[in-house]
């Protein structure tokens, strides 16, 4: 990789990271907001170590040991800067099976915003259409997980149990997302500890960042890189938690832009892992780009609200 692509890759791993954090920095703002002044400061020092370091760092790293187990705890961290050939073997041999894996997870998490998901519409045909028929959701899931593993066996029964790993994945987590947000209402409305608030903020926070982390591989396998775009993207969505949530929340088409680059990504690493070899720009560009079409729409419908 020269320098102008390190840096092309952080740059979209901390806008992606960003983006995708958006829902759980509008969920912290607003449990924030019912703490107090010292809770509030150990959230912002404590609490950002704890997301950038601890849940950003130590989830690509888990994830690689998890498919490079050969390579141990440290190898699996400095792999990707190693030129030794067994470790770029075990690297490139493993790597379908992440990326299947990822691709799925991001699938089905669009599809389940596109189908169940209450949104400002930002396409308005196309995500009506999808979301007057939420039920089929389950069906068409189950069809693509068959259509994907049914190319897989083909291939290797690892890339089938890759696969079928993203899927189980997606519905743990989409589970822990539905109960955090109902926890949410009840923190809201109810007495709670400054303590317990603090610790739910935690728990929701790493289950948000397995979105961006599985979509980080979209990006690159290299898991310094990871480690600094997500944990830059990770600062700045503890800033905007604290300073601009308010305007963030105007953008109504944001999210928007945030499923749909998932669903780029998703299509990333599904044809990566079937060896369709795609630059490492493309999945930075595709990101930005998508991302920045519904930003515009969003500051265009802003600007037709009266002004008061």
């Amino acid at each position: 990789m020269t320098f102008f692509s390190l840096l092309i890759v952080v740059l979209g791993l901390s806008f992606f990271e960003t983006i995708s954090s958006i829902d759980n920095a509008i969920i912290n703002a607003e449990v924030l907001s019912t703490l107090k002044p010292k809770a509030r400061k150990w959230f912002l020092l404590w609490g950002m170590l704890i997301a950038v370091f601890l849940v950003r760092g130590l989830l690509p790293w888990v994830i690689v040991w998890a498919f490079n187990p050969g390579l141990g705890m440290i190898g699996s961290l400095t792999a990707t800067f190693s030129n030794d050939p067994r470790v770029l073997a075990s690297i490139t041999e493993s790597a379908p099976i992440l990326l299947i894996a990822g691709s799925v997870f991001l699938i089905f998490l669009f599809l389940h915003w596109l189908f169940l998901e209450e949104k400002h519409f930002g396409l308005p045909r196309t995500e009506k259409f999808f979301m007057e028929r939420g039920v089929w959701f389950y069906g068409i899931a189950s069809i693509i997980l068959i259509v994907i593993t049914s190319y897989a066996i083909n291939i290797s029964s690892a890339m089938v149990l890759g696969a079928l790993i993203g899927s189980s994945a997606f519905f743990v987590t989409q589970g822990f997302k539905e109960n955090a947000e109902k926890d949410e209402r009840k923190l809201m409305h109810a007495p709670r500890s400054d303590m317990s608030k603090l610790l739910y903020l935690e728990i929701i926070d790493a289950t948000f960042s397995i979105d961006s982390v599985l979509g980080a591989f979209a990006f690159t396998l290299s898991v310094p890189l990871i480690l600094i775009g997500n944990g830059l993207g990770a600062l700045v969505v503890r800033k905007l938690t604290m300073g601009n949530i308010a305007r963030i929340k105007k953008y109504i088409y944001l999210k928007n832009g945030a499923m749909y680059s998932i669903l780029c990504l998703g299509i990333v690493m599904l044809l990566d892992s079937f060896g369709v070899h795609i630059p490492e720009y493309i999945s930075p560009l595709v990101t930005v780009g998508v991302v920045g079409f519904f930003f515009m729409k969003s500051h265009y419908a802003l600007k037709r609200i009266p002004q008061v």
